[in-house]
Protein backbone atom coordinates (compact mmCIF):
# COMPACT_ATOMS: atom_id res chain seq x y z
CA UNK A 1 0.00 0.00 0.00
CA UNK A 2 1.51 3.47 -1.25
CA UNK A 3 2.69 4.96 1.98
CA UNK A 4 3.67 8.80 2.86
CA UNK A 5 6.15 9.62 0.21
CA UNK A 6 4.08 8.11 -2.68
CA UNK A 7 0.85 9.87 -1.68
CA UNK A 8 3.04 13.27 -1.11
CA UNK A 9 4.32 12.35 -4.49
CA UNK A 10 0.97 11.92 -6.46
CA UNK A 11 -0.03 15.15 -4.52
CA UNK A 12 2.88 17.13 -5.85
CA UNK A 13 2.47 15.74 -9.48
CA UNK A 14 -1.62 16.77 -9.25
CA UNK A 15 -0.81 20.21 -7.45
CA UNK A 16 0.17 21.65 -10.82
CA UNK A 17 -2.88 20.71 -12.88
CA UNK A 18 -5.34 20.65 -10.26
CA UNK A 19 -4.74 23.63 -8.08
CA UNK A 20 -6.75 26.93 -8.71
CA UNK A 21 -8.45 25.14 -11.73
CA UNK A 22 -12.06 24.15 -12.41
CA UNK A 23 -13.43 20.76 -12.55
CA UNK A 24 -15.32 20.46 -15.78
CA UNK A 25 -16.80 17.47 -15.41
CA UNK A 26 -16.42 14.61 -13.65
CA UNK A 27 -16.93 10.78 -14.14
CA UNK A 28 -18.02 8.38 -11.73
CA UNK A 29 -18.15 5.12 -13.16
CA UNK A 30 -18.96 2.66 -10.24
CA UNK A 31 -20.95 3.03 -7.23
CA UNK A 32 -18.47 2.52 -4.92
CA UNK A 33 -14.66 1.26 -4.28
CA UNK A 34 -13.94 0.37 -1.06
CA UNK A 35 -16.82 1.83 0.24
CA UNK A 36 -20.00 3.89 -1.52
CA UNK A 37 -19.33 6.87 -2.67
CA UNK A 38 -20.93 9.90 -1.39
CA UNK A 39 -24.57 10.84 -2.85
CA UNK A 40 -24.80 13.04 -6.26
CA UNK A 41 -20.79 12.74 -6.42
CA UNK A 42 -20.28 13.50 -10.14
CA UNK A 43 -22.52 16.11 -9.76
CA UNK A 44 -21.41 18.04 -6.58
CA UNK A 45 -17.83 17.70 -8.44
CA UNK A 46 -18.47 19.21 -11.56
CA UNK A 47 -18.11 23.03 -12.12
CA UNK A 48 -16.02 23.09 -8.66
CA UNK A 49 -12.60 24.75 -8.28
CA UNK A 50 -9.77 22.88 -6.16
CA UNK A 51 -8.31 25.84 -4.45
CA UNK A 52 -5.85 23.63 -2.39
CA UNK A 53 -4.45 20.36 -2.60
CA UNK A 54 -2.90 19.04 0.87
CA UNK A 55 -2.13 15.49 2.38
CA UNK A 56 -2.90 14.32 6.04
CA UNK A 57 -1.37 10.52 6.76
CA UNK A 58 -2.05 8.26 3.68
CA UNK A 59 -4.51 10.75 2.39
CA UNK A 60 -4.56 13.74 -0.55
CA UNK A 61 -7.46 16.19 0.36
CA UNK A 62 -8.66 18.83 -2.16
CA UNK A 63 -9.94 21.59 -0.76
CA UNK A 64 -13.00 22.85 -3.38
CA UNK A 65 -14.63 26.57 -3.62
CA UNK A 66 -18.06 25.35 -2.77
CA UNK A 67 -16.83 24.69 0.94
CA UNK A 68 -16.40 21.01 0.80
CA UNK A 69 -12.99 18.41 0.50
CA UNK A 70 -12.60 15.33 -1.26
CA UNK A 71 -10.79 13.30 0.20
CA UNK A 72 -8.91 10.21 -1.59
CA UNK A 73 -7.48 7.71 -0.06
CA UNK A 74 -5.52 5.03 -3.06
CA UNK A 75 -5.74 1.99 -1.25
CA UNK A 76 -3.61 -0.58 -2.33
CA UNK A 77 -3.54 -0.44 -6.30
CA UNK A 78 -4.85 2.99 -6.75
CA UNK A 79 -3.21 5.21 -9.48
CA UNK A 80 -3.59 8.87 -10.31
CA UNK A 81 -2.49 9.66 -13.50
CA UNK A 82 -2.72 13.10 -15.40
CA UNK A 83 -2.78 13.27 -19.71
CA UNK A 84 -2.89 16.34 -21.49
CA UNK A 85 -1.43 19.09 -19.19
CA UNK A 86 -1.68 22.70 -21.50
CA UNK A 87 1.66 23.27 -19.52
CA UNK A 88 3.84 20.71 -20.80
CA UNK A 89 4.85 18.61 -17.71
CA UNK A 90 2.85 15.54 -19.04
CA UNK A 91 3.65 14.37 -22.08
CA UNK A 92 0.81 11.99 -22.19
CA UNK A 93 -2.13 12.37 -24.56
CA UNK A 94 -5.52 11.41 -22.91
CA UNK A 95 -5.16 7.58 -23.39
CA UNK A 96 -7.98 4.99 -24.13
CA UNK A 97 -10.49 4.21 -21.28
CA UNK A 98 -9.50 1.05 -19.26
CA UNK A 99 -11.88 -1.42 -17.11
CA UNK A 100 -10.62 0.23 -14.10
CA UNK A 101 -10.63 3.53 -14.51
CA UNK A 102 -13.45 3.95 -11.90
CA UNK A 103 -13.21 8.02 -11.46
CA UNK A 104 -11.93 10.70 -14.17
CA UNK A 105 -12.13 14.42 -13.58
CA UNK A 106 -11.67 17.02 -16.98
CA UNK A 107 -10.52 19.75 -15.95
CA UNK A 108 -11.44 22.88 -17.78
CA UNK A 109 -7.31 23.66 -18.42
CA UNK A 110 -7.35 20.77 -20.80
CA UNK A 111 -5.49 18.26 -18.13
CA UNK A 112 -7.37 14.60 -17.31
CA UNK A 113 -7.20 12.94 -14.03
CA UNK A 114 -7.77 9.47 -13.89
CA UNK A 115 -8.51 7.06 -10.91
CA UNK A 116 -7.27 4.09 -11.45
CA UNK A 117 -7.61 0.91 -8.89
CA UNK A 118 -7.64 -2.73 -9.54
CA UNK A 119 -8.28 -4.07 -6.44
CA UNK A 120 -10.93 -1.25 -5.55
CA UNK A 121 -9.25 -0.81 -2.07
CA UNK A 122 -9.31 2.87 -2.83
CA UNK A 123 -11.85 5.40 -1.50
CA UNK A 124 -12.90 8.83 -1.89
CA UNK A 125 -15.16 10.92 0.00
CA UNK A 126 -16.32 14.53 0.17
CA UNK A 127 -17.25 16.31 3.66
CA UNK A 128 -17.16 19.65 4.72
CA UNK A 129 -13.92 21.51 4.82
CA UNK A 130 -14.62 23.12 8.46
CA UNK A 131 -15.25 19.50 9.64
CA UNK A 132 -12.55 17.84 8.01
CA UNK A 133 -10.27 17.10 10.67
CA UNK A 134 -13.34 14.92 12.31
CA UNK A 135 -14.05 12.66 9.36
CA UNK A 136 -13.50 9.04 10.92
CA UNK A 137 -10.64 8.56 9.36
CA UNK A 138 -8.79 11.42 9.86
CA UNK A 139 -9.92 12.49 13.39
CA UNK A 140 -7.56 10.11 15.13
CA UNK A 141 -4.19 10.83 13.45
CA UNK A 142 -1.09 11.76 15.16
CA UNK A 143 0.83 14.43 13.70
CA UNK A 144 2.92 14.52 10.68
CA UNK A 145 6.36 12.72 11.12
CA UNK A 146 7.89 16.33 8.37
CA UNK A 147 5.79 18.54 10.93
CA UNK A 148 7.01 20.70 13.50
CA UNK A 149 4.10 19.33 16.39
CA UNK A 150 6.45 15.65 15.81
CA UNK A 151 9.83 16.42 17.48
CA UNK A 152 11.99 14.89 20.09
CA UNK A 153 10.05 16.12 23.31
CA UNK A 154 6.67 14.89 21.45
CA UNK A 155 8.09 11.45 20.85
CA UNK A 156 9.99 10.28 23.90
CA UNK A 157 7.42 11.43 25.85
CA UNK A 158 4.83 9.29 23.52
CA UNK A 159 6.63 6.15 23.28
CA UNK A 160 8.69 5.52 26.43
CA UNK A 161 6.14 3.80 28.10
CA UNK A 162 4.91 1.33 25.69
CA UNK A 163 5.55 -2.07 26.19
CA UNK A 164 5.17 -2.90 22.85
CA UNK A 165 7.60 -3.78 20.38
CA UNK A 166 9.48 -0.39 18.86
CA UNK A 167 7.98 -0.80 15.59
CA UNK A 168 4.62 -1.38 16.22
CA UNK A 169 4.56 2.00 18.13
CA UNK A 170 5.87 3.76 14.92
CA UNK A 171 3.41 2.26 12.93
CA UNK A 172 0.66 3.33 15.48
CA UNK A 173 -1.33 6.35 13.40
CA UNK A 174 -2.34 7.90 16.80
CA UNK A 175 1.38 8.44 17.46
CA UNK A 176 2.84 9.71 14.64
CA UNK A 177 0.32 9.56 10.71
CA UNK A 178 1.53 8.30 7.59
CA UNK A 179 4.11 5.57 8.44
CA UNK A 180 4.51 2.07 7.33
CA UNK A 181 5.84 -0.74 7.22
CA UNK A 182 9.09 0.24 4.53
CA UNK A 183 9.95 3.24 5.75
CA UNK A 184 9.70 2.21 8.91
CA UNK A 185 12.21 -1.00 8.99
CA UNK A 186 14.29 1.83 6.51
CA UNK A 187 14.64 4.18 9.69
CA UNK A 188 14.94 1.04 12.45
CA UNK A 189 18.31 0.05 10.49
CA UNK A 190 19.74 3.72 10.37
CA UNK A 191 19.28 4.14 14.39
CA UNK A 192 20.08 0.86 14.60
CA UNK A 193 17.57 -0.53 16.58
CA UNK A 194 16.11 -3.69 16.25
CA UNK A 195 12.14 -3.36 15.24
CA UNK A 196 11.70 -6.22 17.94
CA UNK A 197 12.96 -4.25 20.74
CA UNK A 198 10.37 -3.07 23.38
CA UNK A 199 9.75 0.46 23.17
CA UNK A 200 9.95 0.97 26.89
CA UNK A 201 13.52 -0.56 27.30
CA UNK A 202 15.00 2.18 24.51
CA UNK A 203 16.95 4.95 26.09
CA UNK A 204 15.42 8.18 25.45
CA UNK A 205 19.16 9.74 23.47
CA UNK A 206 18.35 6.34 21.13
CA UNK A 207 14.26 7.38 20.83
CA UNK A 208 15.12 11.07 20.33
CA UNK A 209 17.27 10.12 17.49
CA UNK A 210 15.12 8.24 15.62
CA UNK A 211 12.83 11.69 14.65
CA UNK A 212 15.71 13.48 12.31
CA UNK A 213 16.19 9.59 11.01
CA UNK A 214 12.43 8.84 10.22
CA UNK A 215 12.96 12.73 8.92
CA UNK A 216 15.74 11.94 6.52
CA UNK A 217 14.49 8.90 5.32
CA UNK A 218 10.96 10.43 4.12
CA UNK A 219 13.10 13.01 2.78
CA UNK A 220 14.99 11.09 0.69
CA UNK A 221 11.98 8.88 -0.53
CA UNK A 222 9.50 11.82 -1.70
CA UNK A 223 12.48 13.08 -3.75
CA UNK A 224 13.15 9.61 -4.98
CA UNK A 225 9.63 9.72 -6.34
CA UNK A 226 8.28 7.15 -3.73
CA UNK A 227 8.87 3.28 -3.38
CA UNK A 228 7.12 1.21 -6.78
CA UNK A 229 7.05 -2.73 -5.47
CA UNK A 230 4.00 -3.36 -7.44
CA UNK A 231 0.85 -0.88 -8.24
CA UNK A 232 2.25 2.13 -7.30
CA UNK A 233 2.91 5.35 -10.12
CA UNK A 234 3.57 8.79 -9.79
CA UNK A 235 1.19 11.27 -11.43
CA UNK A 236 3.06 10.89 -14.64
CA UNK A 237 3.03 7.09 -14.95
CA UNK A 238 6.55 7.05 -14.29
CA UNK A 239 7.96 4.75 -11.53
CA UNK A 240 9.03 6.20 -8.18
CA UNK A 241 12.94 4.54 -7.69
CA UNK A 242 13.18 4.81 -4.08
CA UNK A 243 13.59 0.76 -3.72
CA UNK A 244 16.64 0.74 -5.42
CA UNK A 245 18.24 2.76 -1.93
CA UNK A 246 16.53 0.47 0.51
CA UNK A 247 18.94 -0.64 3.00
CA UNK A 248 16.95 -3.85 4.54
CA UNK A 249 13.38 -3.89 2.88
CA UNK A 250 13.33 -6.96 0.60
CA UNK A 251 16.72 -7.82 1.61
CA UNK A 252 16.57 -10.77 2.93
CA UNK A 253 19.18 -13.19 2.88
CA UNK A 254 21.66 -10.38 1.06
CA UNK A 255 25.02 -9.22 3.71
CA UNK A 256 24.54 -6.10 5.15
CA UNK A 257 25.45 -3.03 3.97
CA UNK A 258 26.98 -1.08 7.25
CA UNK A 259 30.70 -1.23 6.99
CA UNK A 260 32.57 -3.95 8.29
CA UNK A 261 29.72 -5.72 9.96
CA UNK A 262 29.31 -8.83 8.31
CA UNK A 263 25.64 -9.75 9.38
CA UNK A 264 22.87 -11.06 6.77
CA UNK A 265 19.83 -9.24 6.55
CA UNK A 266 16.52 -11.41 8.38
CA UNK A 267 13.45 -11.79 7.90
CA UNK A 268 10.42 -11.72 10.25
CA UNK A 269 7.08 -11.72 10.85
CA UNK A 270 5.19 -8.93 13.26
CA UNK A 271 1.60 -9.06 13.64
CA UNK A 272 1.19 -10.10 10.39
CA UNK A 273 3.37 -7.84 8.57
CA UNK A 274 7.33 -8.92 7.44
CA UNK A 275 10.45 -6.85 8.70
CA UNK A 276 13.72 -6.70 7.94
CA UNK A 277 16.75 -5.99 9.86
CA UNK A 278 20.23 -6.89 10.44
CA UNK A 279 20.55 -8.78 13.96
CA UNK A 280 24.15 -7.84 13.94
CA UNK A 281 23.88 -4.48 13.97
CA UNK A 282 20.43 -3.76 15.01
CA UNK A 283 20.43 -4.09 18.78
Amino acid sequence: MPELPEVETVRTGLAPVMEGQVIAKAHVNRPDLRWPFPERMAERLTGARVERLRRRSKYILADLDRGETLLIHLGMSGRMTVSGDPLGRFVHDHPMPEKHDHVVFDMENGARITFNDTRRFGAMDLMPTLEADRHPLLAALGPEPLGNAFNEAYFTAAVKTRRTPVKAALLDQKLVAGLGNIYVCEALYRARIAPTRRADRIGLPRLAALVPIIRDVLGEAIAAGGSSLKDYRQADGELGYFQHSFDVYGREGQPCRTPGCGGTIRRTVQSGRSSFHCPQCQR
